[in-house]
């Protein structure tokens, strides 16, 4: 059985605004304010699992104990076929520069491994998002999230963020890079997530 949330309160432990606005819109019907890490003043853990789980978990129980509010985090990539699974949970590993993050470098460089297989396309893939709900007592839910589609190439469309231009979802001739942030947000890994997370924690 899911343990329910009963406060009017909830930390989600994200420094990414879009991300905030996201769940704080998704969350208003049922009365809960939604504060950011920023706003916490939360510094950001260090992420060394080696999965999506272990990642949210070390993200969720970090922001929970420090400010003694239930914490919702998630960690995510994508997962290539023809790769092996990579880059997974290192997705944005893959894009780390000496200056930031350069999601263009790492999506040439995952275009060349996948050319370097010798594997014929379609390169299948998924999308995949964990979502974790902890509380301050230590317990957490767990709620994972998929998309499945295919990477394309070349690059199409500049909507969206990370992968996004090279992948294509099941179903769609676009990718999440052309579509509509709305339309994407309905339809992607993390809305799977989060529909079980408010059926599981909410409903």
């Amino acid at each position: 059985m899911t343990r329910k949330f009963s406060g009017d309160r909830l930390l989600v432990a994200t420094h990414n605004k879009g991300k905030l606005e996201e769940i704080a819109q998704l969350l208003e019907p049922f009365g809960v304010s939604v504060v950011g890490a920023a706003e916490t003043g939360l510094p950001e853990p260090v992420e060394d699992g080696t999965t999506f789980v272990e990642n949210a978990r070390i993200k969720a129980h970090a922001a929970a104990q420090a400010t003694g509010l239930p914490a919702l985090s998630d960690d995510s990539g994508i997962e290539i076929d023809a790769l092996g699974g990579a880059p997974g949970v290192y997705t944005a590993d893959w894009a780390e520069t000496e200056t930031g993050r350069d999601f263009v470098m790492a999506m040439t460089n995952t275009h060349a491994k996948l050319v370097e297989s010798g594997i014929a396309q379609p390169w299948t893939a998924r999308f995949c998002c964990t979502l974790v709900l902890a509380w301050p007592d230590g317990h957490d839910e767990v709620f994972p999230g998929v998309m499945e589609g295919q990477v394309v190439w070349p690059m199409r469309g500049d909507q969206g963020h990370g992968y996004d231009p090279i992948f294509q979802p099941r179903g769609y001739d676009i990718t999440f890079g052309e579509m509509d942030r709305w339309e994407k947000n309905k339809i992607s890994h993390r809305a799977d997530a989060f529909r079980k997370f408010v059926a599981g924690c909410f409903e």
